[in-house]
């Protein structure tokens, strides 16, 4: 009883202790649901209508369009630059695809099978021409092709599983088309739906001819707006806030840019690095004169260019190699000699130079045999009857080969890394045969016998060892130029400090302006996604650390100068300030010289008030008419002057983008051209699906696009 005593006179501390107990299990949940959700955004790469893609699906997609692109070009790789270009065409495909589907849900469009299918057996479509289901002979795609492939895959699937492993890359390849060409078709018909809004008529077909080929001469006077000096313009703040108000929407701002300061170190090799390189070249030098075989003072150099032994094509080497290989002796060495454009340290042996077919055809039959002495004699009774006159292709067929008749040419062979002792003999011995002529080759896995058929294209081959190095720097002077800048960075903390001391330090500080999340470097300098993750997360005015970038060479500062959020940009904004006030001076003095022209009824009056007077023919309603008096093109004008009779002086001054100009008509004809409605009708049609074209912009604009890719890319 005295327990339960004490427990009541404290009940509402007990109260207090399980409430606060409650809370912090509520709020642990909440934070847990907090930072998942956080979690997940953080995997976001962006969002189109409030639809989320993840990093997981974007990369999908991104390794689906680069095994395209590989199976496309015959590439086993892509590097940096070609995989940017696949992670942009990939999100605005991407982008595209939602923008149109969504119109296309609402308005009831789709793609049926037989829509799809009509397109194939056309077989007409671009992207069909980019399989290898091309009929060789017709130039078109073939569905027939397509059907006994999709149909062989099926049935390899469970009969022949190494066989449809083959046939795995061409399916893929396949159906990424496929579905690439349902989204074209898609958007197609949207587009023509959208472009039947503009029409075009005979009234419509008459104007536009006649604003296209009725030509006007003008006697012109042209008063440039840089004969007023700036200085002499007076603009207020009043000035520039009403040319602003009527500017506005040029300076809407549909996504988030920033503009940065940066100081960009690029670290290049010191005196001392070079002349370390160029002592390892006098003992390269050294040594490649002397050597009978080049390819290991070439390995061990590690040499850019690889060493194959074998004569090629000038093609296969460097610019700044094959240049000289002419004007060389064989056995005889040249350099070592710099390149800046490579920035490389260079040397040259001439090994060998020769006249060779470019293309050889030959045919050939393998032989093997349980040991290489038993594959010799099977070797040497084949060669035996094939002398006598044996036929080539029933002797193949009867070792299970076809003896089929094949072109080798020096592209096949001469950009490979490397080639052994095996290889290289075989090619020579193809490239050196005369015609007809029959070899038995013994290699250690067996013998090969070769017939050479055909040598087309005799041209010169060069064997040349070549030593080519990139002139690098040092850990020492890397270390250096770091432990410099490192020193810089830590004593300027703010923009001011950066602005005020980077020249004292010997560095610069440059500007990028408009940067947005698409893109893949900042201040085009590469592997600077740290660099661009950290501008979107920081403040105006922030100083970033420092960052190793580029391709190891790099070291860069920013410095967060102005954030350029979506909406309208302001007046403050230097840019905009200044492009308004270019406005405002133009306008100033366009008032001044039409007030200077009040009164002028001729064009000889126009000459007494300073205008440059010059013929200009050939002006059209259609086109802006070109001045080579101001330097500029000028739409007004070529309005005002189709609206002026033959003969007549147009008192009104035009005001025009670079300058004020008063003219009189002095000759009018139309062009000999016929006059064709229907023809000019089709032209009108095709212009407005151009015009229809432009409504992707408005849509992205409605979809509220998320772009977070510089995040993980």
């Amino acid at each position: 009883m005295a327990v339960l005593g004490k427990i009541r006179s404290r009940g509402m501390i007990l109260i207090g202790i399980i409430g606060l107990g409650l809370l912090a299990f509520i709020a642990e949940e909440a934070f847990r649901s907090c930072e998942a959700t956080r979690n997940n955004q953080r995997q976001q790469v962006g969002e189109v209508y409030g639809e989320k893609i993840s990093v997981q699906e974007f990369q999908r997609m991104v390794d689906e369009y680069a095994e395209a692109i590989k199976m496309q070009q015959g590439q086993e790789n892509l590097n940096d630059e070609q995989l940017n270009q696949v992670k942009d065409m990939v999100w605005n495909s991407y982008v595209q695809n939602k923008l149109v589907e969504k119109e296309a849900n609402e308005l009831g469009l789709a793609v049926t099978d037989q829509e799809m299918q009509n397109i194939l057996n056309q077989g007409t479509n671009p992207m069909l021409m980019q399989t290898p289901f091309v009929n060789q002979q017709t130039g078109r795609f073939d569905a027939s092709s397509l059907k006994k492939f999709l149909a062989e895959y099926k049935n390899s699937k469970t009969t022949n599983p190494q066989m449809a492993q083959q046939y795995e890359s061409i399916y893929k390849y396949w159906t990424f088309v496929e579905k690439q060409l349902r989204t074209q078709l898609l958007a197609q018909k949207y587009q023509s739906l959208l472009a039947h809004c503009f029409v075009s008529n005979p009234v419509e077909a008459k104007m536009a001819f006649k604003e296209e080929n009725e030509e006007s001469q003008i006697q012109l006077a042209a008063f440039p707006y840089t004969s007023i000096e700036d200085s002499k313009v007076q603009v207020s703040e009043s000035d520039l806030k009403a040319k602003y108000d009527e500017l506005k929407p040029r300076f809407k701002q549909y996504v988030e840019s920033r503009d940065v300061k940066y100081v960009d170190i690029l670290v290049e090799p010191s005196a001392a690095d070079k002349n370390a390189l160029k002592k390892q070249f006098a003992e390269y030098t050294k040594t490649l004169t002397e050597a009978a075989d080049p390819s290991e003072v070439v390995r061990r150099s590690t040499s850019l260019v690889s060493y194959l032994g074998l004569p090629v094509g000038k093609e296969a080497y460097p610019g700044d190699v094959a240049m000289r290989l002419d004007s060389m002796a064989v056995g005889s060495v040249y350099g070592p000699f710099e390149n800046a454009q490579d920035n490389t340290l260079n040397l040259i042996k001439l090994v060998a130079k020769v006249q060779l077919p470019d293309s050889v055809e030959y045919r050939q039959i393998q032989v093997g045999g349980a040991t290489p002495e038993a594959a010799n004699k099977t070797a040497d009774s084949i060669y035996a009857a094939l002398n006598s006159g044996a036929d080539f292709e029933a002797l193949a067929k009867k070792y299970g080969q076809t003896g089929e008749k094949t072109w080798m040419t020096t592209s096949q062979y001469q950009m490979a890394p490397s080639l052994d002792k095996d290889t290289k003999d075989y090619i020579n011995s193809l490239n050196t045969m005369g015609v007809n002529e029959l070899k038995n080759i013994k290699l250690p896995q067996g013998n090969i016998i070769v017939q050479v058929l055909n040598r087309k294209g005799m041209v010169t081959k060069y064997q040349a060892a070549v030593v080519k190095r990139t002139i690098d720097f040092s850990k020492e002077t890397y270390r250096a130029a770091y432990n410099k800048f490192s020193s810089f960075v830590s004593a300027n903390q703010t923009a001011a400090d950066v602005e005020k001391n980077a020249a004292k330090s010997g560095y610069r500080v440059q500007e990028a302006k408009e940067i947005t999340t698409s893109q893949h470097y900042l201040a085009g300098i590469h592997s600077t996604r740290e660099a661009l993750k950290w501008l979107f997360d920081a403040k105006q005015g922030d100083v970033s650390p420092l960052y190793e970038c580029g391709d190891n060479n790099h070291l860069l500062l920013v410095v967060l100068d102005r954030i350029n959020p979506v909406g309208y940009r302001s007046l403050n904004d230097p840019q905009v300030k200044e492009m308004v006030k270019a406005e405002v001076i133009r306008d100033k003095k366009a008032e001044q010289i039409v007030a200077k022209l009040n009164g002028v009824t001729s064009i000889a009056a126009a000459k007494t008030k300073g205008g440059v007077v010059t013929p200009v023919n050939q002006v059209t309603f259609a086109s802006p008419v070109f001045l080579t008096a101001t330097g500029a093109s000028e739409p007004a004008l070529s309005g005002a002057v189709a609206a002026t009779a033959k003969g007549t002086f147009s008192k009104t001054p035009v005001k025009g983008n670079a300058g004020v100009y008063m003219f009189q008509v002095t000759g009018r004809s139309m062009r000999p051209v016929k006059f064709d409605a229907k023809e000019i009708e089709q032209r009108l049609r095709q212009r407005a699906m151009q015009y229809a074209g432009n409504f992707m912009n408005q849509l992205y604009i409605n979809a509220k696009v998320v772009d977070n890719r510089y995040l993980f890319f």
